[in-house]
């Protein structure tokens, strides 16, 4: 695995001119040689990447940007923030990859002293850039162009007082417009969303059904969002849109079936139910199952009596 710490590092190694800025880049894909499959196929940086960007020939090699399926060749967007890994998945018998797109590189001594040094890292797209890409549309797509060609033409000009002010507005104005992007992709990819829904579904009823919750204990947020191949943020947020609970609530609301099942048709105690659902103080349970539905077990239990 390959680590670049600066930009010059990065394109050095892609035996590209030196930047015209040390610490922000603008690159346009298709002006860049074909990329050499012969390097890393793995790499890490201490930027942060965004990249608009399409890969060819998608049948000899694909970006590891991700676990879901690519369905339409539109624009992608990618986030990658610094110390998030990239590779490249390539076929034996392909020697090239023929790139187009847009690249900005940012490393994050430019947004010293700014607004945006925080408030970048508050962005949920940074989080799902091993797991999730963006799609754009055509209009969409030429909307973020624009934005990143400004962005080169302003450290192209003469620096002044005003170039990295004016720079840094801009790229707010690009991850604005991205994390709107991002949340009409919720709802706009609804199939995939429901699909996500109804793998969780079963993938709670098979962690709860199969008997084993004393040695396993509670499922966690990492633990479902890793099996369903999503990051933490990217499932929680898809599945507000979809149902208005985040993950850690659709857990809670199975547990809480389960409980209210064995509440009503078994004669185990209290403690029992509790102890076999994967708690160890019967208290943590009790308190769970009635901030949920407003009773205790006992009085939820009395009810069937």
């Amino acid at each position: 695995m390959k680590r670049f710490k600066t930009i010059s590092e990065f394109l050095q190694f892609r035996q590209l001119p030196k930047p015209e800025h040390p610490l922000i880049s603008v690159l346009e894909l298709a002006s860049v040689d074909s990329l050499n499959l012969i390097e890393p196929a793995t790499w890490v940086c201490d930027f942060y990447c965004i990249a608009l960007k399409r890969v060819g020939n998608v049948h000899e090699v694909k970006l590891k940007y991700g676990q879901q399926t690519y369905d339409y060749d539109e624009g992608i967007l990618t986030f990658i923030s610094p110390n998030q890994v990239l590779s490249l998945l390539v076929d034996k018998q392909a020697t090239q990859l023929k790139q187009s797109g847009w690249m900005l590189l940012i490393h994050p001594d430019f947004l010293w002293n700014t607004p945006v040094a925080t408030t970048i890292k508050h962005y949920d797209f940074w989080d799902y850039s091993v797991n999730e890409a963006l799609f754009l549309s055509e209009k969409e797509e030429a909307l973020l162009v624009d934005i990143m060609k400004t962005i080169q033409q302003e450290y192209q000009a003469t620096i002044d007082t005003f170039s990295k002010p004016i720079i840094v507005s801009h790229l707010e104005t690009l991850l604005t417009y991205a994390d709107r992007f991002y949340h009409r992709q919720f709802i706009t990819r609804e199939k995939s969303s429901h699909q996500i829904l109804e793998r969780l579904e079963k993938l709670l009823d098979d962690y709860f059904g199969d008997g084993d919750l004393l040695a396993k204990g509670l499922p966690t947020v990492g633990h479902i969002a890793e099996t369903l191949n999503l990051s933490p943020k990217y499932l929680s947020s898809s599945l507000k849109v979809l149902t208005g609970q985040n993950t850690q609530q659709h857990i809670h609301e199975k547990l809480i079936e389960k409980a209210k099942e064995k509440l009503s048709t078994s004669e185990l105690s209290i403690s029992e139910i509790a102890y076999e659902l994967g708690f160890e103080h019967l208290q943590s349970f009790s308190k769970l199952f009635k901030t949920k539905t407003n009773q205790s077990p006992l009085a939820f239990r009395a009810s069937f009596t």
